[in-house]
């Protein structure tokens, strides 16, 4: 039975390209919206109130994960009644159209009222065909690697997240720095319209993985469960309706992937988010500090992946979570203390704690000594992603029976990222303009349902590596 997970490193390496080609793709898609938040408040909110413009982004980016476990279900179970290969082949052609349509939506001030509606109801089909495209990718991979490799080559996947963040951010600079005109001129012409340009490229991306991923095959064992006559008539039922299943659902969400969301979003989303609206940090400096730690820090998704397959899956995702819930608010202070000195010179506030009310006040630019400093406590942050989300994978996988596992795993992990994690930067930014005292009271929400998560995970989850998953 074990010989149909297991192929030649050449088969496997094609199918590892194929599928996180196309899932990297949706994830620039899904991401390139909130990369792009403060731009997007201009576009399609009144611009008399700035506060509530972001705010209103930062939902509707929000309601994009909301609808994710919709998706889940909804993909999940063609998944698992039809296939792997072309269910996650239409989440990646209805992820590209919405996205290209995005770029294309006018804005609030040509049609008023409809262009956030519309726009709205595009970021909706987004978070629909993600929650489809994520389950299928990495059970696509499980499913063709050899059972103690399997953490390995399924953190492979989970480096497209990431990668899918840096290069939304790497084509948002690279159009803004390659529009004509002086610097000013240039700035201007992208949050005029150059901005529509990283969202209608989408259409180009998805076209290419699209050709390839045509090109795959159907995973070995759903295969053999179809050619046997053992696929699930019901996924769903067979997923949350069996008391046994439905346990090991509510264990992987609330145990592992409720506090790998929002420790995914507050290290990279929210990172970036309080560099640009507390520290104030300019437009170009709070993007390249990311940037360069999400390249130093994704190649760590693959080494704690690997080491997953040799000490098991939990407790290097219970250290990722005990990490962030301790040194959240050092982090994040030592970020907002190293910026004041700039703040008080070139913003000319006589407050030295920023809020989102200031966030149309200059922006500043740091040091080269700060500048790296940030990015280092920065890759500090994304190394705990890596250590809650390079096992993540092969971990969900391992939970649940071939012939529903893409309903099963796809359900918690979108919840925990989609809802839990993807609220994170509103609810955090929320939360500072509220108490306005704190800057860093936004963080009490990731460290509260980090904490409760890496509690139930460590009483309840257990650590084997389940290397069958042929049933």
């Amino acid at each position: 039975m074990e010989k149909a997970t297991t192929q030649a490193p050449k088969g496997i390496r094609q199918v590892i390209w194929a599928s996180s080609l196309g899932t990297l793709i949706e994830w620039y898609d899904f991401y390139i919206f909130g990369s792009l938040a403060t731009v997007i408040a201009t576009q399609f909110f009144p611009k008399t109130n700035p506060t509530a413009a972001l705010l209103s982004v930062l939902a509707t980016f929000a309601a994009g994960f909301i609808v994710r476990p919709f998706g889940a279900l909804v993909f999940g179970r063609i998944g698992d009644l039809v296939g792997r290969k072309y269910t996650f082949l239409l989440t990646l052609v209805i992820m590209g159209g919405s996205t290209f349509c995005i770029g294309l939506v006018p804005s609030y001030e040509s049609i008023g009222f409809a262009a956030p509606i519309i726009v709205l109801v595009l970021r909706l089909l987004q978070g629909l065909a993600l929650g489809g495209e994520y389950g299928g990718a990495a059970t696509y991979v499980a499913e063709h690697a050899p059972p103690n490799r399997r953490g390995f080559y399924t953190s492979w996947i989970q480096t497209t997240a990431t990668l899918g963040l840096f290069v939304s951010l790497g084509v948002i600079l690279i159009t803004r720095h390659v529009l004509d005109g002086d610097e000013a001129t240039s700035i201007a012409k992208f949050n005029d319209w150059g901005w529509r340009i990283p969202f209608l490229l989408s259409i180009v991306l998805v076209g290419v993985s699209v050709y390839i991923r045509l090109k795959m095959n159907e995973s070995p064992l759903f295969s053999k469960l179809k050619n046997e006559g053992r696929t699930s008539t019901n996924p769903l039922k067979e997923s949350f309706a069996h008391k046994g299943n439905l346990k090991m659902v509510l264990l992987a969400l609330f145990g592992a992937t409720m506090g790998q969301g929002v420790v995914w979003y507050t290290g990279q989303f929210y990172a970036q988010s309080f560099l640009e609206n507390t520290c104030k940090l300019d437009f170009d400096q709070s993007r390249t500090i990311l940037i360069w730690a999400i390249l130093f820090a994704t190649p760590f998704f693959v080494v704690f992946g690997a080491w997953s397959d040799r000490v098991g899956r939990k407790w290097i995702m219970i250290s990722g979570m005990v990490l962030a819930v301790f040194t959240y608010r050092p982090l994040f202070n030592e970020m907002q203390r190293s910026t004041v000195p700039s703040l008080e010179v070139s913003a000319h506030t006589d407050s030295p704690t920023p809020t989102l009310a200031t966030a149309a006040s200059t922006p500043i630019t740091v040091g080269n000594s700060t500048y790296w400093k940030l990015v280092g406590i920065v890759f500090i942050l994304i190394l705990y992603v890596t250590m809650v989300y390079g096992p993540i994978a092969a971990f969900l996988v391992e939970l649940f029976p071939t012939k529903i596992r893409y309903t099963s795993m796809s359900l918690p992990y979108h919840i925990g990222n989609g809802v839990f994690g993807g609220l994170t930067p509103f609810i955090a930014t929320l939360l500072t303009t509220v108490y306005h005292n704190d800057v860093l009271v936004g963080l009490w929400y990731p460290i509260a349902i980090a904490g409760v998560c890496l509690v139930i995970g460590t009483l309840y989850i257990s650590d084997r590596i389940d290397t069958d998953i042929t049933n």
